[in-house]
């Protein structure tokens, strides 16, 4: 079988950025005629499919179907308790726009063959969001097809995209800031770092937060690659020499899960330990004690994604943005002031 020739490809004969290949290929400002027609050139020779730009490209251009899709993993389609509701504002937002929503769940073999949808390759929507994330390669190829695209919940430096994002950063901090205003010194972090750029900024905000408190950190408290799973984080929990008065966990899966290990150890909630977690969700709600967390305002989400797709698709060459949405703590009954001491470990 053939090796599928890429934008990379264009760009390692030319000796020129990827970046420049897919400015040259999509029609976008940043690079001279001479570059883009060698682009073309050497996209011919190569092989690489693409759309000239020439009158069927400004054909395309000039219709306006009235349709946006959104895309996104079938692990995201699953999420119904987070991803659905922001697809659910998504959705009535476009109609309140006038516009049709075409869906498309991508699977891991669509993904990694970075096999787009129908309605992307036929260019039968005016724009696109992408719902959480998707490998680089894929997102990129999207953008290359020229139709506006928007990302919701997700970024990357190498794509270059709008992008409707929780201010993860901020509140993670205010979370962190929460359990140290209440005298805890000794907090524990749980969350996959690698699984979600979110995560890396969740744990960004909590040490700054430490830092702005004069509040050293200990490394044995950070779990940084927690699998949600309960055997696992209740083996993280009991083999630690020494407890945490508090947890920070990056979502409400991770702090439901915290919550049963401590139990299963025979460590109150919040008596003994507190715990906060982020996004509100059901899980944080069904705990019991109720798990403080960080609310995130998914119909915000939904509607600022629509809003911005729509901007977008009437201003292509504005500079791309990152649009921050606010994240607020909803007090629980898990957490409380600190104890003098660290909780243990009951006795068998």
């Amino acid at each position: 079988m053939a090796k599928r020739v890429t934008m990379q490809d264009i760009a390692d004969e030319l000796n020129i950025s990827k970046n420049s290949v897919s400015q040259a290929l999509t029609g976008k400002p940043g690079v001279s005629d001479a570059t883009r027609k060698q682009v073309y050139k050497t996209a011919d020779k190569l092989g690489y499919n693409y759309v000239p730009k020439g009158s069927q490209a400004n054909d395309a251009e000039s219709a306006v179907s009235g349709n946006i899709g959104l895309i996104a993993s079938e692990f995201a389609f699953s999420m119904k308790s987070f991803f659905g509701e922001i697809y659910l504002t998504v959705e009535e937002e476009a109609q309140k726009q006038t516009k049709n929503l075409l869906l498309q769940s991508i699977n891991k073999k669509s993904e990694e063959s970075l096999s787009l949808p129908s309605f992307l390759k036929d260019r039968s929507v005016d724009g696109v969001l992408i719902l959480s994330h998707l490998n680089n390669d894929y997102i990129q190829e999207v953008i290359n097809t020229g139709v506006p695209t928007v990302l919701v919940d997700h970024h990357h430096p190498n794509i270059e995209a709008d992008a409707i994002l929780t201010n993860n950063r901020f509140g993670a901090y205010r979370a962190a800031q929460h359990l140290l205003e209440l005298g805890h010194k000794n907090i524990g972090y749980v969350g996959n770092v690698d699984f979600s750029p979110s995560y890396q900024e969740r744990l960004e905000g909590f040490l700054l937060a430490l830092k702005d408190y004069n509040v050293p950190v200990n490394e044995e408290f950070l779990f940084k690659d927690a699998r949600e799973e309960d055997d696992v984080i209740n083996r993280f929990i009991e083999q630690l020499p020494k407890q945490p008065t508090a947890w920070f966990c990056v979502n409400d899966g991770l702090g439901y899960l915290v919550n049963s290990g401590l139990k299963q150890l025979g460590i109150h909630v919040p008596d003994d330990v507190s715990i906060c977690s982020f996004d509100n969700g059901q899980l944080s709600q069904l705990s019991t004690p109720r798990i403080t967390s960080m609310d995130i305002d998914l119909k915000l989400f939904g509607r600022t994604a629509v809003n911005r797709l729509i901007w977008r698709m009437a201003n292509k060459d504005e500079p791309c943005q990152e649009i921050l949405l606010p994240a607020k703590l909803v007090p629980g009954e898990s957490t409380s002031k600190a104890v003098s001491t660290a909780p243990s470990k009951v006795a068998d």
